[in-house]
């Protein structure tokens, strides 16, 4: 079935457009640590507080409703969050001050991150748990396929 022509302009549009000068106004403007072919979901919740505390790979994505905290009200501190390369961020997760989450992960949606999550993991729920190890992503957090 062909998308239609209007459909097919404006996703090209969004992508192409839209994703990259939102980028670009994160990096430039907040100074965020951004890494080359990241996207960010305009409906992202990136903390302002303290925007110079995240860090984002390569080639990850943060999709929408997602917050992503580097500041601490009730105890008063700022942590920097780094999200490793080739990352996948779930819808309306949350990732806490402090966290580091590694190299491939993959974070499910609506997942609370309060805890520290190794490279090549699966995590879910509230609080985050390891579901599965060994996993592993291409660009964006796109599982590849594995030989049986």
């Amino acid at each position: 079935m062909a998308i239609p022509l209007m459909a097919w302009i404006r996703d090209k549009l969004a992508l192409n457009v839209v994703c990259k000068l939102h980028r670009q106004l994160l990096i430039h403007v907040w100074k965020m640590d951004i890494g080359e072919g990241s996207i960010i979901s305009s409906n992202a919740k990136l903390d302002k507080t303290n925007p110079r505390g995240i860090h984002i790979g390569k080639y990850s994505v943060v999709t929408f409703g997602a917050a992503i905290l580097t500041h601490d009200w009730v105890n008063n501190c700022h942590r920097d969050v780094h999200i490793g390369d080739n990352c996948f961020i779930g819808a309306h997760t949350i990732i806490l001050p402090g966290v580091t989450i590694g190299d491939h992960c993959i974070v499910s949606a609506a997942s609370v991150v309060a805890r520290d999550v190794p490279a090549g993991s699966l995590v879910a729920g509230n609080p985050a748990r390891v579901v599965e190890k060994n996993v592993e992503t291409t660009r964006y957090g796109v599982r590849s396929s594995r030989a049986n």
